[in-house]
């Protein structure tokens, strides 16, 4: 809701009415980021879940919303120059790519239950919940 309302202002504020696609730099800026953040919500939610389900919920939810902070960093960044937004963007990554190797940690567990009845679910757990903090370290 945050992002829609900055590009209808940003539209307002160049043009006067509507969401034209073309305009002033600073609209093209927020509407870009508005789309790139549109298009990377799918797959946050799809890792989201899937590592929230098959590994551990607390992680996976504290990297969740470390996320959302870090998506608004990447569109407050994009709003200035584009090299303020990398930051923001490489940190999502990051978060991206610990929540998938969560999943991926869930997925084997579960096989390894299921062919030969070993169990790791509580090492697996403890270790990303020790590895969740270091998620703060920019």
């Amino acid at each position: 809701a945050f992002f829609a309302n900055k590009v209808e202002h940003e539209s307002r504020h160049c043009n006067g009415k509507g969401l034209p696609r073309q305009g002033s730099s600073s609209f093209d800026r927020v509407y870009t980021a508005n789309q790139n953040c549109g298009h990377a919500y799918p797959t946050f939610l799809a890792v989201l879940w899937c590592a929230g389900l098959l590994c551990s919920q607390a992680p996976a939810a504290f990297a969740g919303l470390m996320y959302l902070f870090v998506r608004q960093k990447y569109f407050v960044g994009y709003l200035g120059e584009r090299t303020q937004s990398t930051p923001g963007y490489l940190f999502g990554k990051r978060i991206i790519l610990f929540l998938f190797l969560m999943s991926v940690a869930g997925i084997l567990n579960y096989y390894l239950v299921f062919f030969f009845g070993s169990d790791f679910e509580i090492h697996i757990k403890t270790i990303t919940s020790a590895i969740s903090p270091l998620l703060l370290i920019p």
